[in-house]
């Protein structure tokens, strides 16, 4: 059932009810005060009746006595008097004998003739005693008329209701028909926004939402599209490289061979490198999960990512004491970023130059790992360049993606990567993690 219809029957069928609830009782009160306003009429008749039969001069008494009196007669009302030995006195019908008889007791009550039914009351007063008559169908063709002319205003109000109710249901949800069809004319490939102009407020929400899902399906269609040009373009050298060197291989002997096959698995290493890396910054940039939800503490982080630099010991400054804030992203990134910043310290500080390792806590939140290499440092312009996809200070080393994965892990846990250029020389490179509130292990990714 469309929403349309569900607010149209349940609004709808709301308004019968309590416009016929409504109905119903102002009815019934209203037959209730028609029935009690003529029982009143009958009575006051009857008492009028009485009072001028009480000023009647003697001559008519004595008249009285020996004929009844007629009176003339009224719409839909009889009267007739009798006298305190019962003798009639005066009437307005002489073929209602049965219905206007004295009766035992004196108030309302219904008496029946030929099929007639009568409402009757008899009133007595200074031995007179005087009953006066209406007849029931009268009385329901006149209580008809009058419902009915109270019933059509409720009629029309309520067919009125209805289709006012109709037309703001249709008009209210217009903006819902709106979205629909705009979303339905749009092209499979067109991810822009949906326009918010004069969307109610209720829908602003579920547009925006829907926004942000296009731009989330945007990004990840950049993202998709952005790794394979970056896969096709970095992977293509390699690949030439590795098919010439085992040309080479193929069609040479001896010594220039085996270098040949030498310079073929240095390719494949640079291949398979390049693609771990590519791998990375696409899960890292994504939303895919990372399956580590162990606590990580600053001093194992950086034990691990110096074991995986592959360098000695020797060549590393570390400091006396870390700090035992547990990290607030998976061990796996962590290790990851802070071994791509030793490595290119590594490697452009020089073969046999030390790298300054540190940590500090700018506040509860957040620690900044410092890696100072001894190299010959780089100017501004080259350092705003250096976390540039594929890019590269020396074009013989490196893929160009180490720094680009720190500072897409770092971005992506509400961290962040800094460079700054030493008074002793060299650089330095500042990255800031996030740090857990609690001992508890952080969420997996």
């Amino acid at each position: 059932m469309s929403l349309r219809t569900r607010l149209l029957a349940t609004l709808g069928v709301t308004l019968l009810v309590l416009w016929g609830l409504a109905a119903a009782w102002l009815l019934r009160d209203l037959e209730e005060q028609f029935v009690a306003t003529l029982d009143q009429r009958l009575a006051q008749s009857a008492r009028m009746v009485a009072g001028l039969m009480a000023q009647l001069p003697q001559e008519v008494w004595l008249e009285a006595d020996r004929r009844a009196l007629s009176i003339p007669p009224i719409e839909g009302l009889a009267c007739q008097v009798h006298s305190p030995r019962g003798e009639i006195m005066a009437r307005t019908h002489t073929d209602l004998g049965s219905i206007l008889a004295m009766g035992e007791a004196g108030g309302h009550t219904y008496r029946e003739e030929g099929g007639v039914t009568w409402r009757v009351f008899t009133y007595e007063r200074n031995g007179l005693t005087i009953t006066t008559a209406d007849r029931m169908d009268e009385r329901d063709m006149l209580l008809g008329n009058v419902i009915k002319v109270a019933t059509v205003p409720f009629v029309v109000a309520m067919l009125g209701s209805m289709v006012a109710l109709w037309i703001g249901v249709v008009r209210g949800l217009s903006p819902i028909a709106r979205l629909r069809d705009s979303l339905a004319r749009r092209h499979p490939d067109a991810l822009a926004p949906v326009a918010t102009y004069g969307v109610p407020g209720e829908l602003r929400p579920l547009v925006e939402t829907l926004n942000g899902l296009l731009a989330r399906v945007q990004q990840a269609i950049v993202r998709e599209q952005r790794f394979t040009n970056d896969a096709a373009h970095e992977l293509r050298t390699p690949l030439t490289a590795i098919k010439t060197h085992l040309q080479v291989a193929g069609r040479v002997e001896g010594r220039s061979a085996r270098d040949a096959v030498i310079y073929a698995e240095e390719g494949v290493e640079r291949l398979a490198r390049i693609l771990d890396q590519l791998l990375m910054l696409a899960r890292v940039e994504g939303r895919l999960a990372f399956e580590d939800g162990t606590l990580c503490r600053p001093a194992e982080v950086m034990a691990l990512a110096l074991r995986d630099s592959g360098a000695e010991t020797s060549r590393f400054e570390l400091p006396e004491a870390w700090p035992q804030a547990p990290l607030a992203l998976p061990r796996e990134l962590a290790v990851t970023a802070l071994r791509n910043l030793v490595d290119n310290a590594l490697r452009h500080g020089g073969e046999a130059s030390r790298v300054t390792l540190d940590v500090e806590g700018d506040n509860r939140t957040h620690l900044t790992f410092r890696v100072i290499d001894q190299g010959p440092g780089v100017d501004e312009d080259v350092m705003k360049q250096m976390a540039r996809r594929f890019w590269r200070a020396s074009k013989q080393h490196g893929s160009g993606l180490g720094l680009t994965i720190v500072v897409a892990i770092a971005e992506r846990f509400g961290g962040h990567l800094e460079f700054a250029s030493p008074a002793r020389g060299g650089l330095e490179a500042r990255l800031t993690l996030p740090v857990q509130a609690s001992e508890v292990a952080p969420a997996r990714a």
